[in-house]
């Protein structure tokens, strides 16, 4: 198989034997990336990093979707002040969290026969969420309610919550932990070859030395 190393090195094509001595000598895994070829091509990886930064490019890429849901927020056209305050912070919410908002004011009775008041209140309520949203479509009545669309400022990919900026500022710092985990492992396993690598250069060394005093030892005894 043709082998590629964990940095996209070339290694070379070898026996599958050698590569799998050469990814346990490396505590990596052996993972055939392109089997059909001629001949076989596969990778020295750590597979579990590696399926773990593919969930992460994954949710990534459906976070950063464009696809805002269009959101429905209803008024009554006699509202007191504090449920209006309320309603208007959810619409608030949807449009920081890049969504459309439907607003409705449903009319009784004889409030179909004046909508300017249910038009007053979407206007107030599209002045006072201007900073975070712009009106998409205009106040309109239909049958007996007076519709508004509100678009938020740019589009869904741009905008982030703060939850959102927490959620990524945790996932950072889980990857740094990880990555400093990694680091320190790859220290540890490079240490314990060093000290390996010592016992055997001092034993190699104990051996010679044994071997010269006994030669120097065997010339004095033939004097």
């Amino acid at each position: 198989m043709r082998l590629i190393g964990p940095n996209g090195e070339q290694v070379g094509v070898i026996a599958t034997s050698v590569a799998l001595n050469l990814a346990k000598e490396a505590n990596l895994d052996l993972v055939e990336v392109a089997p059909n070829a001629k001949p076989p091509v596969a990778k020295l990886i750590d597979y579990g990093k590696f399926k773990y930064n593919e969930k992460i490019k994954a949710r990534e890429a459906r976070r950063n979707q464009n696809t805002a849901e269009i959101k429905e927020i209803r008024f009554r056209l006699k509202i007191d002040d504090h449920d209006f305050e309320v309603k208007k912070g959810h619409v608030v919410r949807f449009l920081n969290g890049g969504d459309k908002v439907k607003v409705t004011i449903m009319l009784r009775g004889r409030e179909q026969s004046r909508p300017i008041g249910g038009v007053e209140m979407l206007q107030r309520l599209a002045a006072d969420v201007e900073e975070y949203g712009t009106i998409e479509s205009a106040p309109k009545q239909e049958g007996r309610n007076i519709i508004m669309t509100l678009a938020p400022k740019g589009k869904k990919v741009h905008t982030q919550s703060e939850q959102r900026r927490r959620g990524a500022e945790s996932r950072a710092e889980r990857q740094a932990r990880q990555a400093a985990r990694l680091a320190a492992k790859q220290e540890a396993q490079a240490q314990a070859a060093a000290e390996a690598q010592a016992a055997v250069n001092g034993q190699s060394k104990t051996s010679v030395k044994n071997n010269t005093t006994k030669e120097g030892s065997n010339a004095e005894d033939e004097n």
